[in-house]
């Protein structure tokens, strides 16, 4: 089973928010539909902009919370160092 830290952006250097799952479909669809964030759907933050797999939940864990504690100005050179344009991923 693979394990996805995820980055969500309501826009281009917009809102941010991270986040980690095991099944990124099941959990984008959540986001879109408010069910398990009230802080992604107040500020309709539903743009997959990066994620990276991991096979171990604990490693997964780990790098959601570092990414998390982050500074912001990270947070976008790590997006733009794979999604330069914010595209959306899903």
């Amino acid at each position: 089973m693979a394990y996805v830290v995820y980055i969500l952006a309501s826009q281009k250097r917009g809102t941010l928010y991270v986040g980690v799952t095991n099944n990124l479909s099941q959990r984008l669809e959540q986001h879109r539909h408010g069910r398990i964030s009230s802080f992604t759907k107040r500020y309709k933050v539903f743009r997959l902009v990066y994620a990276e797999e991991y096979a171990v939940v604990t490693e997964a864990i780990q790098r959601e919370k570092t990414i998390k504690e982050w500074r912001r100005q990270w947070k976008i050179e790590l997006i733009e160092s794979i999604n330069p344009d914010w595209k959306e991923l899903s």
